[in-house]
């Protein structure tokens, strides 16, 4: 049954204060597909190296800590992770010098939401593994899948040449994944290797934040009027006056905060008819959303 608006429960049942978390029975994407649209997302990553430490810790050392943010990322058809890193980063030592998968490596990605909102942060996962050097015949590979990654910052700072072969002061590395897990909005959970290689990301992962923003800053009124479609919930009143901040977005549907209502501010669901595949089809469904609030 077609539900579009769900009150979420307390905000106790959270990871971080004021991000409550779904039901059990809400539509939802597997734990391997959200840390696959992480780890294709523009989001924040850094990678750490177990054991890499500095002599001091100055701003000048802060590399040899072992994090460092890669500047592109891409997963191979074999569920590696490609990573483009500074030549001279702890990542790139460790798996230039590394011998029978002794390099390990964690990179942590970070998911921020794309408007401004109270507890911004809406998950993180994490991505452990091995490091190794991506070699000779196999950068050409590589190289197509990262240089889309790179965009117009690849071009600024000589990526394209890295890819290439031909050094730029980069390393082209490949994490081959152990485990994973993922603590977001929608819980907490392992993943194996192999369920990570055959997911697929969120489709509307790479316009999620535009189309975010667009929503909070042209679509006010659409926003604040789907509080409707809650019915009757004393206690989670909404305030046709408050605010309503879209605060995620996927394929299932749209999450929305409403940080104004009396009493105590909450976040709802509200679940599209069915998946969407693309943007005409998410248009439809937004299309959809409005048109019952409306009615």
């Amino acid at each position: 049954m077609f539900r579009p608006g769900i009150p979420l429960p307390s905000a106790g049942q959270s990871t971080e204060e004021g991000q409550p978390r779904p039901g059990e029975e809400a539509p939802r994407p597997s734990a391997a597909e959200r840390v696959r649209t992480l780890v294709e997302s523009k989001a924040t990553a850094s990678l750490t190296i177990p054991g890499a430490t500095p002599a001091a810790k100055t701003v000048e050392s802060m590399d040899d800590l072992g994090a460092h943010a890669p500047a592109a990322r891409a997963v191979s058809p074999d569920g590696d992770v490609l990573l483009l890193v500074p030549g001279g980063s702890a990542a790139a030592r460790a798996a230039a010098y590394a011998q029978d998968d002794e390099a390990t490596c964690v990179m942590e990605i970070t998911d921020v939401a794309p408007v401004a909102v109270a507890h911004r942060i809406r998950g993180r996962a994490w991505v452990g593994g091995w490091l190794t050097p991506v070699r000779d015949r196999e950068r050409a590979a590589a190289a197509a899948l990262l240089a889309p990654a790179g965009g117009p910052l690849g071009e600024l700072l000589g990526i394209g040449e890295a890819l290439a072969g031909g050094g730029g002061g980069w390393a082209l590395l490949r994490l081959e994944v152990g485990e994973a897990c993922v603590d977001d909005l929608w819980g907490a959970d392992a993943v194996e290797p192999d369920d990570f290689a055959t997911a697929a990301p969120d489709p509307l992962a790479p316009h999620e934040a535009e189309l975010l923003q667009h929503l909070h800053a042209a679509h006010d009124d659409q926003m604040r009027g789907l509080c409707s479609l809650l019915g009757d919930h004393p206690d989670r009143a909404c305030g046709m006056r408050g605010r309503a901040i879209p605060v995620a977005l996927d394929r299932f549907g749209l999450r929305v905060r409403f940080p104004d209502a009396p009493g105590n501010p909450f976040d709802a669901r509200f679940d599209f008819p069915e998946p969407v595949r693309n943007i005409s089809e998410l248009r439809r469904a937004m299309h959809a959303l409005f048109d019952a609030a409306a009615d």
